[in-house]
């Protein structure tokens, strides 16, 4: 975003990105966040007035000692003690009647704000799509969610407060001082505009170290949750070292721009503490004066000290609050950055479809473009899938398959007039109930960290365990659900990391076939399974998904050969279509693929042969019966 200068003391570096020129435009971000604040005006209000009148009540401590002190140093007069020891007392009392509970319902006012702002927040990622989350990293969501929340939370309710009471403040303090020494008071406060304006001008540059701090912990944050994922690679690879070492380099970065913003601040800060130190020296020589003169009392000249104190920390105060509203604004900007992004995919008003839907899916000349590509992903492609039928789609690696699946759930942005479902165009179907009559097992298994029977009845939780056991027994995990300790309550772990590859896939392809959708789709579902339980997956399937609609992605033969067509995709094209035995007839690339993994397939089963023998015979090796291969 906005580089440094360049150089390790920040020098200035020829072609080098450049920091942003400080200014308070950036502060107009802050605007974004007041349709927050109006939610809760009345009780901001309320909480105002509370403060407002808890600082003037503090008001009137150094008038109480004034009285008192003047009432001393009078020797005809009598000592004037009780009213101002009361009047003290009633100071503290309404500290502790009306200033804490109105910093409590400020806080609260606060809190909930950041609230609406996170759900807002986390409801729009729910709904984006790739392009989305290929620009935004996890880390870095995660970061704007926690962090940049949580810098917006106090300016929300805090922020407008700050000011209010600073104007209220200094005009009280002023009153109270004028009506002692108008001379003195002028004096006194003379200097405390050029205070003003020096910490203005030089908030003015804080801006962008707020930026580069956030995008640096920003950084961070990714970095550290994509290598918590990725931990057992990094095990597996003995890459400890390395990571270490690029965690200690992004970290000492974030070290760095943290401390650069700090040490900015800090600098604004005690410049305008030693520029306020003019006006008490202004009050001990000329009001020292004024009081050798007969012009100015005892208790005044102290009292004005008090006054004096009061309305420097409202000055020292700027350099705090214009930092919290620059921390604010960048962290808007950050925030608003997210909020802004439009949906890829656009949703359609509920509408009213059948009750019953058949599953006809039909592609008429569909392509698509991802975005930077250099070619089209899919270009042109007709097919359909009757109902009731399963299909099946074969191809390299990269050659569009997966797009086709998603594009008839509208994960990716469907072109209109391309994709059918019963004749109605999907993208006159509202995305909620296309995604129920249009179920997707997607290639990359996903489990959450929670028992496994919550995994398979994510969207339906309620369901019967009868439901539950059939769905386990289609995807060929009932093997797997009796060696687990706990069977069905048993706690996968994240990502699923207590079961194998092969044992995850399959339990998201139970969490597939438990839904009983119109249409569903398998995205290369059986990659990690062996060919005996595959055949057992296939029964299954068959059992329930009698007709039903399955469209289904496979690089093996042996997985498309029971499916009433199929199609062969090359290059975002069909290449081939029909049944297996029309395929094998063509002699092309279907016919090509069947001979070379047939043969794999042989050589599998007499592997998994000899495997089984050397177990039973616990390391004998008894003579292997003939397989095809070796009779050929």
């Amino acid at each position: 975003m906005h580089g440094g200068g360049g150089g390790r003391w920040g020098g200035s570096v020829v072609g080098a990105p450049q920091r942003e020129r400080g200014s308070f435009q950036h502060l107009g971000h802050l605007k974004r966040l007041m349709s927050y604040v109006r939610r809760y005006a009345v009780v901001l209000v309320v909480g105002t007035v509370g403060l407002a009148i808890a600082r003037l009540a503090l008001y009137l401590m150094p008038w109480a000692q004034k009285l008192a002190v003047d009432s001393l140093a009078d020797p005809a007069a009598e000592p004037y003690l009780l009213i101002p020891a009361l009047m003290i007392l009633g100071v503290v009392a309404s500290q502790f009647i009306i200033y804490v509970p109105a910093r409590r319902v400020l806080r609260r006012i606060s809190i909930a704000a950041a609230y609406d702002l996170r759900k807002r927040f986390f409801n729009v990622v729910q709904y984006q799509g790739p392009n989305f989350f290929n620009k935004f990293g996890t880390g870095d969501l995660m970061s704007r969610a926690v962090n940049d929340i949580s810098m917006v939370r106090m300016v929300v309710s805090f922020g407008a407060v700050n000011i209010v009471m600073f104007v209220f403040s200094v005009i009280a303090a002023l009153w109270f001082m004028l009506v002692m020494s108008p001379a003195l008071t002028f004096w006194v406060v003379l200097p405390l505009p050029f205070v003003a304006v020096i910490g203005f001008m030089m908030a003015r540059g804080m801006f962008p170290f707020f930026r580069e701090r956030q995008e640096a912990l920003a950084t961070l944050t990714s970095f550290t949750q994509e290598n918590l994922n990725g931990i057992r690679t990094i095990q597996a690879m003995a890459q400890e070292n390395q990571e270490i070492d690029r965690f200690r380099r992004a970290s000492t970065r974030y070290a760095q721009k943290f401390y650069r913003a700090e040490r900015y601040q800090v600098i604004v800060g005690v410049s305008m503490t030693l520029l306020t130190m003019i006006s008490p020296v202004v009050i001990l020589l000329y009001g020292g004066f004024l009081v050798l003169d007969g012009e100015l009392t005892i208790g005044s000249f102290n009292a004005f000290f008090g006054y004096l104190i009061l309305i420097t920390s409202q000055v020292q105060s700027i350099g705090w609050s214009l930092s919290m509203f620059t921390s604010a604004a960048a962290a808007t900007q950050r925030i608003f950055e997210v909020l802004d992004y439009p949906p890829e995919v656009v949703d359609v008003a509920e509408a009213q479809l059948p009750p019953d839907i058949n599953g006809r899916l039909e592609f008429r000349n569909f392509s698509y473009r991802h975005p930077g590509a250099a070619r089209p992903t899919i270009d042109g492609i007709n097919l359909h899938v009757d109902a009731g039928e399963t299909v099946a789609l074969l191809g390299r690696i990269g050659s569009g398959k997966s797009t086709i699946l998603k594009a008839a759930v509208r994960l990716i942005d469907t072109p209109r007039g391309s994709v059918f479902l019963d004749g109605r165009d999907i993208c006159e179907v509202p995305i909620r109930r296309l995604r129920e009559a249009v179920t997707m097992v997607p290639q990359d298994p996903f489990l959450f960290s929670a028992p496994l029977k919550e995994n398979l009845t994510y969207d339906k939780p309620d369901r019967g365990e009868e439901a539950i056991l059939e769905a386990v027994d289609a995807a060929g995990l009932t093997e797997t659900l009796g060696r687990l300790v706990n069977g069905l309550d048993t706690v996968v772990g994240e990502r699923g990391t207590t079961l194998s590859g092969g044992e995850k896939q399959r339990s998201t392809l139970a969490r597939g076939l438990i839904r009983r959708a119109d249409v569903l789709l398998l995205d290369d579902c059986f990659s990690s399974v062996d060919t005996e339980t595959e055949e057992q997956i296939l029964g299954g399937l068959q059992r329930m998904r009698s007709g039903k609609t399955t469209l289904l992605i496979s690089h093996r033969v042996s997985t498309a050969r029971h499916a009433n067509r199929i199609y062969v995709i090359d290059n975002g094209r069909v290449l081939e279509s029909g049944t297996h035995e029309e395929l094998l007839a063509q002699g092309g690339y279907y016919a090509d693929l069947e001979a070379v993994q047939s043969s794999q397939d042989r050589d599998r089963a007499r592997r998994g042969q000899l495997l089984r023998q050397l177990d039973g015979s616990r390391g004998e090796l008894p003579p292997l019966a003939p397989t095809g291969s070796d009779v050929a």
